[in-house]
């Protein structure tokens, strides 16, 4: 049923769609700045050289521009994570979608992570929803916080 519902939302929403998700992994062979870059240069025809000032720019909102020329096989759950998080967050006007988060970053127990890395770059995407199973709903306390 969940794959069914994130499916048809995907399928509803490609023109902006930001996939944070295990069936949407980062291209091995290619470094971390790259895999986040590569959105950019793409769609909006930006230089090599500007879409990785881009890419290195967001990494140092992390205090992680150490992993730029990292590949994926040399990144912990939870950086792999955040380099997934950019990547969705350089389609334009995105919509991040997480699927699944915790099967990502299996060592996170609840949602203060993923609220934190969101924050950081709160101004970059137009929404973020999560796909999950209900069951794991009481992880999500912090980001189902009614806001004030």
């Amino acid at each position: 049923m969940l794959d069914k519902e994130l499916s048809d939302f995907t399928a509803n929403n490609k023109q902006n769609l930001g996939l944070i998700s295990l069936n949407a992994p980062l291209i091995s062979n290619l470094d971390v700045w790259v895999n986040i870059a590569l959105i950019k240069q793409y769609h909006e025809n930006l230089s090599k050289k500007t879409a990785k000032s881009l890419a290195l720019h967001y990494l140092q909102r992390y205090g992680m521009e150490y992993i730029a020329n990292k590949r994926n096989s040399a990144l912990t759950h939870k950086e792999r994570f955040i380099v997934m998080l950019l990547r969705a967050a350089m389609v334009k006007d995105a919509l991040i979608v997480l699927d699944r988060p915790f099967m990502i970053i299996p060592d996170v127990q609840n949602d203060r992570f993923i609220y934190d890395a969101l924050q950081l770059i709160n101004d970059s995407f137009k929404e973020c929803l999560i796909f999950d199973y209900t069951w794991f709903k009481d992880r999500y306390g912090i980001i189902n916080a009614e806001k004030n």
